[in-house]
Parts: C-alpha cells; structure tokens; sequence
C-alpha cells in the first residue's frame, strides 16, 4: 500500500497552531527575588508591567493583553490593576521602587494595586518623557 502525501497546506496550519499554543508553556517560571524595581509602562493602548532586579535585569514582564484582555479593554483601569497584580504575585516582593511612564488610564489603578499588595514602596518615580519644546506632537486625540 502507498503511503498518503499530506497536503501542505493543512500541515502549514498544524504548525502555526502548535506554535501559538507553544507560548504560554515556554515562559519561564519567575526568579523569587525580594527587593526590585517595577516599571509601569501605561499607553492609551495597553498596561505593561516589567519587574527587574536591582542591577535592572528583567525578572518578571505582564501586560493587559498577556492577562487575557482584547482591544480596547487592555486600555482600562481594572486590566492595569490585574496585571500589576499578577507581576507582584509571581515574583513576591518584599520591596520596590516604582518607575511610573505614560498617560494611559491604568497607570495609577497599577500604582493603587501595587501599594495594596503589601510591597513597602522605597520611592515613586514619573520617568514620562517630556519634550523641552524639540520635535512637533502629533495632532491631539479625538474620542
């Protein structure tokens, strides 16, 4: 009996599912450090949270849309309030400073939840850029 010849197409559809499945098995599991830094990244788009050691090197990251948020609901409070959580919650902090960049919506939810979560906050820092009247902003947002 031959043996079948697969079809390329359905095998190119297999490979693309097991790879988008793949990604959430091949995180690591987080270095259980006590003293960091927590980076709070809120765009109008998206929350992302970066947990580093105090040599600045990457422990932990979580963002809205790795918390299971889609479109425009990465941009709200709450999505930013669960992923700060889930970053402090991995990672089991004792201590930290916060660095605090951008003007979305769920920058100070994260900052709220960060503080309730029982980490002792060494100090708060605004790293948001601010332009010393340099390149043109582009036009202001219409809701």
């Amino acid at each position: 009996m031959a043996k079948a010849i697969p079809k390329i197409g359905s095998r190119k559809k297999v490979r693309i599912g097991l790879r988008r499945n793949a990604r959430f098995s091949l995180r690591k599991s987080a270095r259980r450090i006590t003293k960091g830094v927590i980076h709070v990244q809120a765009s109008f788009n998206n929350t992302i949270i970066t947990v580093t050691d105090p040599q600045g090197l990457v422990v932990f990251w979580s963002s809205a849309g790795t918390c299971g948020f889609k479109s425009s609901r990465k941009a709200s409070p709450y999505a930013g309030q669960r992923t700060a959580v889930d970053a402090i919650r991995t990672v089991g902090l004792q201590r930290a400073e916060v660095m605090v960049k951008g003007a979305g919506s769920g920058r100070d939810a994260a900052l709220r939840a960060i503080a309730k979560s029982g980490v002792r906050l060494s100090c708060i820092r605004d790293v948001t850029p601010m332009p010393h009247n340099g390149c043109r902003p582009p036009k202001k947002r219409r809701l």
